[in-house]
């Protein structure tokens, strides 16, 4: 029988707040599946009108799968999350666009007609699974001149991004940085980011058990000045640091996807509609770029251009890829629409997890600007290459 494509909606997502990574970090002495166990469990608190056997599968993404990440992460934490055991789960690796595949795969399923409900998520403590921990690139890569021995570091591909792009300065990127710091900030004072954050227990050996309410990564008060003092680890005489690059962090993210007809049944309140989303390839050297033709692609299959799009969030993993993002699009790189509240620079990147924190604030945006129909979140992903989730708002007052 043919399947016709249903419609598919994010509901809900929670994440944890976002620690640093290291041995003084939030959550140095807190397991990473733990993390995800707390959001499963508050996303399914925050809906109660779910019957915990109506999920049909649990996606967790993680970019090191081993240890306390490993084990189909999933699965595992759908079990200790005290989910039915008839709940299906599996592990995803995308990089750092995980959580956004686990989002975009299962919603997929959804629209297939293969799932009515699922949670996705991601998870990335980088404090106990350095990224690269474990890994074995194939020799052939540099052997055989695949990649530039400079894709298999990320500051660097960072750096190579300064070069395409001369007219990206330092200054201009330190600039960028310090909207972000602001950004978060502002939106902090206004109460804008607290309701997407999960209270997580964390414990240290100098001060026991306590609560991590909030993130730990943001350094409101940032200026200028104090960005130009910071050493360039990538290069001599260089542009990035870490003033104006996403941090080394710990953190969880999951949400909520249904079917539309499916949630209003359930009595699920949704937030956005998933619409299309596309992935690109790039050179892996200047994987920051990804973003451009994952947008260029999705946007045109849509018969949409930059113009329709109201809100974008997109991942800052460093401001020379997000300016080059906006560079591309002629778009300000002060412009309203990018990042309101925002971004990982400040917050943190715990790479597998960042995509779901992006979908998480795009639909809080959604809520309050019912005059916006369209928005994107979009990231680039390590070994080049760009992710790009086209998003509607259910509320758009034009559809009244």
């Amino acid at each position: 029988m043919p399947r016709t494509a249903r419609d598919v909606v994010f509901v809900d997502g929670v994440r944890t707040p976002f620690g640093k990574a290291g041995p003084k970090g939030l959550y140095a002495q807190t397991r990473a599946d733990d993390l995800v166990v707390r959001a499963i469990r508050e996303l399914m608190r925050r809906n109660p009108s779910l019957p915990p056997e109506r999920v049909d599968e649990v996606a967790i993404a993680a970019t090191t799968q081993t240890g306390d990440q490993g084990l189909t992460i999933g699965r595992s934490a759908a079990v200790l999350a005290g989910l039915p055991k008839s709940v299906p789960g599996y592990a995803i690796d995308r990089m750092c666009a995980g959580a956004m595949t686990a989002v975009t795969t299962t919603g997929a399923g959804i629209s297939f007609g293969s799932y009515d409900v699922v949670i996705a998520g991601g998870v990335e403590h980088m404090g106990r699974h350095p990224m690269g921990e474990g890994v074995d690139p194939n020799p052939r890569f540099l052997a055989d001149k695949l990649v530039d021995p400079s894709a298999l570091v990320m500051g660097t591909t960072a750096e190579n991004l300064h070069d395409r792009f001369p007219q990206i300065t330092k200054d201009r990127a330190d600039a960028y940085a310090v909207r972000s710091q602001q950004k978060v900030a502002a939106a902090y004072a206004a109460g804008k980011i607290q309701p997407d954050l999960v209270p997580t227990a964390i414990r240290s050996a100098e001060q026991g058990w306590g609560l991590a309410t909030e993130d730990e990564p943001p350094r409101p008060g940032t200026t200028l000045e104090d960005l130009a003092r910071l050493k360039t680890p990538f290069r001599v005489h260089g542009n990035v640091t870490a003033g104006n690059a996403a941090g080394l962090n710990d953190g969880a993210t999951a949400c909520l996807l249904a079917a539309e007809d499916v949630a209003r049944d359930l009595g699920l309140a949704p937030k956005m509609r998933l619409v299309d989303f596309s992935f690109a390839g790039v050179e892996p050297e200047v994987m920051g770029v990804g973003p451009v033709p994952a947008t260029e692609k999705l946007l045109a299959r849509n018969s949409l251009t930059m113009d329709d799009i109201g809100l974008i969030e997109i991942n800052e993993a460093f401001a020379v890829q997000v300016l080059a993002f906006l560079e591309h699009f002629k778009i300000a790189d002060d412009d309203a629409r990018v990042n309101p509240w925002g971004g990982a620079i400040a917050l943190g990147h715990p790479l597998a997890s960042s995509g779901v924190r992006l979908m998480n604030q795009l639909a809080r945006l959604f809520e309050e600007r019912t005059d916006v129909r369209y928005g994107l979140t979009t990231m680039c992903v390590g070994m080049g290459m760009g992710g790009t989730v086209l998003w509607e708002n259910v509320n758009w007052e034009g559809a009244k």
